[in-house]
């Protein structure tokens, strides 16, 4: 049974990779960082349900094995394909968002001692409104501190809210890209405060047109 779930997992996972490369054209701009198999947290804007399957597309085949997207347990832990795609096809880090902040950085500081990669969305929602990037939430600089020797890369996704507009269920065709930025660590006793607008402006300058 766990073969054929394995094999089951893999298959999916690769039929997700060609839809989401079929439907939005996306592709990885490595503008910051090479695509290495460092350990890494890719933190990104969050303005869709498909933002971590494009950039889960983008990444090579043994990077996508190591890197768990962390997303919301009630969303994914239900019975059926939901739970299946969310555990077997992206391993993905489900995080009781009742829990408590102080759980959820538990939970993705142990999958990074495991020798994981993450991908989060520091905003903490996604954003459906005109501001460009909501503000970012504490929980990446404390993640930061507990994790002071992985690189956090910044991570802006083009395109995908209105490849995916809300409530719409099917895609419209319309080319995406993930831009990948020069990954940052939080300094020797620096502000939160300062840790969060730097983390931010990391990800505005990726923005297409809103670079230096």
């Amino acid at each position: 049974m766990a073969v054929i779930r394995t094999l089951a997992a893999r298959v999916t996972a690769r039929l997700i990779a060609g839809f989401a490369r079929l439907a939005t054209g996306v592709y990885g701009d490595w503008r910051g960082c090479p695509p290495a198999l460092n350990q890494r947290v890719y933190f990104a804007n969050h303005t869709s349900h498909g933002d971590f399957v494009l950039i889960w597309t983008v990444l090579s085949g043994r990077a996508r094995r190591q890197t768990r997207p962390v997303a919301a347990a009630d969303y994914w832990n239900v019975p059926g394909l939901r739970r299946f795609i969310g555990a077997h096809v992206f391993n993905a880090l489900l995080i009781d968002r009742q829990a408590g902040g102080s759980s959820a950085i538990a939970a993705m500081a142990d999958a990074l001692a495991q020798g994981n990669s993450l991908i989060i969305f520091p905003e903490g929602t996604r954003n459906t409104g005109d501001t460009p990037l909501l503000p970012l939430r504490s929980g990446i600089h404390h993640l930061a501190r507990t994790c002071p020797t992985v690189e956090f890369v910044p991570v802006w996704i083009d395109n995908i809210s209105r490849v995916m507009p809300k409530g719409e269920l099917l895609p419209v065709p319309l080319l995406c890209s993930v831009i990948f930025g020069q990954p940052i660590s939080v300094a020797p006793d620096e502000p939160r405060e300062q840790f969060l607008d730097r983390a931010r402006q990391a990800l505005l300058q990726l923005k297409p047109g809103e670079g230096p």
